[in-house]
């Protein structure tokens, strides 16, 4: 065992966080070794279990065992400092330039002689007057990065209006009457910039680490949220008759999938955090390392690279929902049992009311209106209207008369043998001019008909929709403070479709788009049609 420590560095028995020779060394699950009580120091004042090496990030505290290997290297290095040898390494990290046959590890970098020497060659510059007034550094790799490679003079000075370091007689030539210090001087200006720069990203890992903690939150609260909801679930749909069994398995796929979904993007963005500090950390650590250096040269040639601050994305606007569910269930529920008696649905006590086309104010040109605002339909010619703010200018749009703010509210529409169109709600400050994007992220929550039977709902990824029947009336159903739009199928008497969650934070009305007219395919227009409940308290 002897023989074989000879042959190996004392560097490479040192550890990571305290930079000493391990005290009683441990490993890690990733394979690399600390002193015991400096990695539970470490892990002790950490929010998240990563290797301080590797930077991998640990699910839980992982099982440390002891490192025998290293620890016997650690006692036979002990016993030969005991003894007053020096380290003999067949690849010495810097080895001395003197030394002839074996060489022994330098103990000090002469910057005036740029040369490297171990203890026993070192002693003439400790002793003679002329020697020990020479730059002794400890021990540097490439000292000929010190030398003027045009002039082969010493690199002293550091230009400021090139940024670089010089000699002596770069000052009286290329960089004559620039503004030239002493790179001591250049040197101690700069490494205040370490400090700053160090406390900027310490900040910035702080604000991440704290981002992980609230994503891994969110998904906690949203898997507690998920499992309640799944149970009520479970609960109500027992006690329901054998034709609502199917839309039990829909909901809860529904509630997983949707579940899945949060659970992998909060997934990627603790990986994308985790890169982003991991990055931080490495950056931090070579600014600690360069601050440390007394070599001017090394530190004034590193630190440009290391002093920027890494691009990384901007988290305060990320977050995710913890409350994935609430409601979900009752509300599905509640959807049910309307569909089973959908002919017995009192309308009027639930505040509903039918509205009219806002004409003149938000009507697209080429949309032709009724004279009572009942009906549209692409008129295959543009009128010349007035082009105000509220008037849709590219998309054949039109929204209701009437904007709600509360309450719940219902209206049927007629699409007949339609080939395309789309129906829903709109928040009252949509944009109308140019390319409009129908997502409830832009403020549309709408469902639509294309090419004849392509049904599909406008989420914030596209849903395709199973319609049995084909539509000739379709009823929408809003619920201002449940933050639900539903779909139906009047005549059959089926649901289409339901946003759940809305979030509606300010007026919303009815959006109506009979799309183009498709060379007489599609000239039907959309019609509001009277509600076949109670016509009383009905807006028409």
């Amino acid at each position: 065992m002897a023989s074989s420590g000879t042959l190996m560095s004392e560097e490479q028995f040192k550890c990571f966080i305290c930079s000493n020779v391990f005290t009683s060394p441990v490993s890690t699950p990733c394979g690399h070794s600390f002193c015991i009580s400096c990695i539970n120091k470490f892990w002790d004042c950490s929010e998240i279990l990563r290797c301080p090496k590797c930077e991998e990030i640990f699910l839980e505290r992982p099982e440390l065992r002891e490192n025998t290997f290293a620890k016997e290297m650690v006692e036979q290095f002990k016993k030969r400092t005991a003894n007053g040898s020096e380290t003999i390494s067949p690849r010495p990290e810097v080895p001395c330039d003197v030394c002839t046959g074996q060489k022994l590890r330098a103990q000090k970098s002469c910057l005036v002689c740029l040369t490297s020497y171990c203890k026993t060659h070192l002693e003439p510059h400790l002793r003679v007057a002329a020697l020990k007034r020479h730059k002794l550094v400890d021990p540097v790799k490439n000292l000929e990065d010190r030398m003027c490679k045009k002039h082969e003079r010493p690199l002293q000075l550091f230009c400021k209006q090139d940024q670089m370091c010089v000699c002596v007689l770069c000052t009286e030539t290329e960089h004559e009457k620039h503004d030239t210090v002493p790179v001591e001087r250049e040197w101690a200006v700069r490494k205040n910039q370490v400090g700053v720069t160090g406390t900027e990203i310490q900040q910035m890992i702080q604000v991440r680490l704290k981002k992980v903690e609230d994503l891994k939150q969110s998904v906690k609260l949203s898997k507690v949220s998920s499992s309640r909801e799944t149970e009520e679930c479970v609960q109500v749909f027992t006690d329901l008759v054998r034709s609502i069994e199917k839309s039990q398995a829909q909901l809860i796929q529904m509630m997983e999938e949707k579940q899945k979904a949060a659970e992998q993007r909060t997934k990627g963005l603790i990986e994308e955090l985790g890169k982003e500090i991991a990055e931080l950390h490495k950056r931090y650590t070579e600014l600690e390392e360069l601050s440390q250096t007394e070599d001017h040269i090394y530190f004034l040639q590193g630190l440009p690279s290391l002093c920027s601050i890494p691009q990384t994305k901007s988290w305060s606007d990320i977050t995710v929902h913890s409350e994935l569910f609430v409601g979900t269930v009752r509300s599905a529920v509640s959807r049910l049992e309307s569909l089973l008696k959908m002919q017995e649905i009192k309308l009027c006590e639930k505040g509903i009311y039918v509205t009219s086309l806002k004409l003149l104010d938000t009507a697209n040109a080429w949309l032709v209106m009724s004279v009572d605002g009942k009906q549209v339909k692409d008129g295959n010619s543009q009128q010349h209207l007035p082009d105000t703010p509220e008037r849709f200018d590219t998309a054949p749009i039109v929204l209701g008369k009437e904007s709600f703010s509360s309450g719940r509210h219902y209206w049927e529409v007629e699409v007949g043998q339609k080939t395309a169109w789309d129906l829903g709600v709109a928040s009252a400050s949509v944009k109308r001019k140019g390319v409009v994007r129908l997502t409830p992220q832009d403020g549309y929550w709408t469902v639509c008909l294309r090419r004849m039977n392509e049904y599909r709902a406008c989420a914030d990824e596209a849903v395709m929709l199973t319609v049995d029947a084909k539509p000739q009336k379709v009823g929408l159903y809003v619920d201002y403070e449940a933050g639900q739009v539903s779909f139906y199928n009047v005549e059959a008497k089926s649901h289409i479709y339901t946003f759940h969650g809305c979030i509606f934070t300010e007026k919303i009305l009815p959006f109506f788009n009979p799309d183009l007219n498709d060379n007489g395919d599609n000239e039907a227009p959309l019609v509001i049609s009277p509600v076949s409940v109670r016509e009383e308290g009905v807006c028409l």
